[in-house]
């Protein structure tokens, strides 16, 4: 018996887009799914794929928290199982593996941080005692620095979970706020549910925080081409500075720093990129926080050089000692 029928070629096959099982990471593939179909023209599926810091209960900080979101969609990157994957910038190692290239960055959403509390409450208004969950040090260092300049009184309580069981905390009553990144909630289409954002002057994000990294291949040099196409420049020149602090503070993705590049315009001209960046005690007793200005970068090299460079006058002031995480 003969078969007619038409042979499916690699142009008609659906792309596999690889991602974490979460309700985010799912709304941030699905979004990522959607720009890449546009671009290809091809259809995209979704291979959900379990990673260690998915399954895994303990704090980040315990569990290395470099790469423990990734690990497992990079390896299926290289068996061939998927053909691209999608991970929130954040959490990459400032590392780039072996045969895997950073396809796309696409433009950035809005990197602070925000806080979810009961009765709709700002960060300002919390009682005297307020209890305020997070898992990351980053957080809390900037939280309790923040409170004890002026002479507020709160409690950061390490918390792990997704957004329903971090929101949950406050919903139950067993906290009195959550901190959360405006992206996520965003992505997920909760933003009527934060009740405070916060500026980054008080808490500066994670590097890269808000921006999404599209991984692939570096043996599929076509589509590696097409998924270019969603790279923002900005974006990728402004978290390429902020990864580059992180390295060379030689600190994991727990660790508690933070830093934010951005933008300076002058009228409708982009004219100059700043970089802020901060590490800090998590108990907030001891912060070291600088900030440089340069011109916008034209190379990614340009951009990791103003890391490195803010990186070296933090590590002059003392800020070595405050990481707790080293890398080794």
């Amino acid at each position: 018996m003969t078969d007619n029928s038409t042979p499916v070629t690699g142009a008609d096959k659906p792309l596999r887009l690889g991602t974490r099982r979460s309700k985010l990471a799912m709304a941030q593939s699905g979004m990522v799914a959607d720009a890449v179909s546009e671009v290809t023209g091809r259809a995209v599926e979704l291979v959900e794929i379990t990673t260690y810091g998915d399954i895994s209960r303990e704090h980040l900080a315990q569990i290395g928290g470099t790469g423990v979101f990734v690990a497992a969609l990079r390896d299926a990157l290289l068996r061939g199982e998927v053909d691209f994957a999608v991970h929130s910038l954040k959490d990459l190692p400032t590392a780039q593996p072996e045969g895997l290239v950073l396809a796309a960055v696409p433009v950035r959403e809005d990197p602070r941080d925000v806080l979810v509390a009961r009765d709709g409450l700002t960060f300002e208004q919390l009682p005297s005692g307020a209890r305020i969950g997070t898992g990351s040090p980053r957080r809390m260092a900037q939280l309790n620095a923040y409170a004890r300049n002026h002479g507020l009184d709160i409690e950061t309580v390490p918390i792990r979970g997704n957004v329903d069981t971090r929101i949950g905390f406050v919903r139950s009553g067993e906290l009195d706020a959550v901190v959360l990144a405006a992206a996520g909630l965003s992505r997920l289409g909760r933003s009527g549910e934060v009740t405070d954002f916060l500026s980054v002057d008080t808490v500066l994000p994670a590097p890269g925080q808000g921006a999404l990294a599209i991984e692939c291949a570096e043996t599929s040099a076509d589509l590696a081409a097409a998924l270019a196409e969603l790279d923002d420049p900005y974006t990728r020149a402004a978290v390429t500075a902020e990864r580059a602090l992180l390295a060379a503070l030689e600190a994991g993705c727990s660790a508690p720093v933070g830093a934010l590049a951005d933008l300076l315009v002058d009228g409708q001209v982009v004219n100059e990129l700043r970089l802020r960046g901060v590490v800090g005690s998590t108990d907030g007793s001891s912060l070291v926080q600088l900030s440089t200005t340069g011109p916008v970068p034209t190379s990614q090299d340009d951009a990791a050089a103003l890391g490195r460079e803010l990186a070296a006058e933090m590590l002059a002031k003392g800020a070595a000692g405050l990481m707790g995480e080293r890398a080794l």
